[in-house]
């Protein structure tokens, strides 16, 4: 199928790894130009917009001023800009509970997620307010539906996106843009370079006890789902949504752990 993306100019924050640089590979193999949004790692963004013929470029998204420069840049850069995918983010590996959650923690996981996409929303929707048409996907996770105990800063954050920003974003946007759309990606457990420590085989076993298809999923799973929300063809009549990606997890145990 089509998915009519082949004329799209389209930001991708947090693409230099992970489920950024998947998308940002599978929005060019639809014939995208794609912007390959990075914060410290230059070499891996740099290297992956040339090999999809892209652009990279810099900002620190917790930054207002930065996050502020980066929609006008790409939107130079690539002569336009139809679509923005705001994937960057952070999950602090080390479990910590509520009780001796320290206040800087807290802080810093907000701004690398909520307030990282805040931002680039908020610039974002501008250009979309001045353009009249555009299309913004979110990433949350399910860590904000079902919460994840040892990290609840970021479950918060994430629950921020999908349940406070989305809702109210994709109902502000057709005042200005009337078909503008605002959706959001929840993934579930994902193999990345950011949780791939993490998921030994026995996190694995622990994780998918959860889930009707016991895998864990790749980078491409969650770009695909991006990508169907991004095109007007799969996905124009679809606003204000969060597809969870996670193998049909739920917040009760469906499987013994296996021995």
């Amino acid at each position: 199928m089509d998915l009519g993306l082949g004329k799209t100019r389209v930001v991708v924050t947090g693409a230099s790894g992970g489920i950024g640089a998947a998308t940002a590979r599978a929005f060019a193999a639809e014939g995208a130009r794609v912007a390959v949004h990075y914060h410290r790692n230059r070499a891996a963004a740099h290297a992956l917009a040339a090999q999809i013929e892209g652009v990279a470029l810099q900002a620190d998204l917790r930054d207002e001023a930065a996050a502020d420069e980066l929609i006008p840049a790409a939107a130079d850069a690539l002569g336009g800009l139809d679509a923005c995918v705001a994937n960057a983010g952070v999950w602090p590996s080390e479990p910590e509970h509520v009780a001796t959650l320290s206040f800087q923690r807290w802080r810093d996981t907000m701004d690398a997620n909520l307030t990282a996409t805040f931002l680039t929303a908020r610039a974002y929707l501008r250009h979309v307010y001045a353009t009249g048409e555009g299309s913004l996907v979110l990433v949350a996770s399910t860590a904000g539906e079902f919460g994840e105990a040892g990290h609840s800063d970021y479950a918060a954050a994430k629950a921020a996106i999908a349940y406070g920003l989305l809702p109210s974003m994709k109902n502000e946007v057709v005042q200005f843009a009337p078909q503008a759309r605002v959706n959001c990606v929840a993934p579930g457990w994902t193999v990345s370079p950011m949780t791939a420590e993490s998921l030994s085989p026995d996190v694995v076993n622990r994780v998918t006890a959860t889930m009707s298809l016991r895998k864990v999923a790749t980078t491409d799973d969650i770009a695909a789902a991006i990508l169907f929300l991004t095109s007007p063809v799969t996905a124009g009549h679809v606003t204000g949504q969060v597809i969870t990606v996670a193998g049909g997890m739920e917040g009760r145990l469906l499987w013994p752990p296996r021995s």
